[in-house]
């Protein structure tokens, strides 16, 4: 009887364990998500370190972008820098956005 009892509370601790080790903390959700929009650009090095700064800031927005809102908004960005308008901007953002 001791020994049924043990190893019914035995699994229902594991059991307990395993569920509470599933669900995810807000967090690491959007740890999860900022990380997932730093692939989907292709990020590296020092300007995946500074994204992912800027992404898990506390009021960052940028972890509530779907991956193609934030490859609009670093394409955007990119053309701004290169000074790019009219016609030369239209060219490049369509490019820009067409990469995987």
């Amino acid at each position: 009887m001791k020994g049924c009892l043990m190893a019914m509370v035995t699994a229902g601790l594991l059991m307990s364990a395993a569920a509470s080790a599933a669900e995810k903390t807000p967090q690491q959700e959007k740890m999860t998500m900022c990380n997932q929009h730093a692939s989907s650009q292709d990020l590296k090095g020092d300007a995946r370190k500074t994204f992912m700064s800027d992404c898990l800031k506390k009021e960052s927005k940028l972890s509530s972008m779907t991956p193609q809102q934030m490859k609009m908004k670093s394409c955007n960005s990119d053309a701004g820098d290169k000074k790019l308008a009219g016609e030369a901007r239209k060219t490049y953002m369509s490019q820009c956005l067409k990469k995987s």
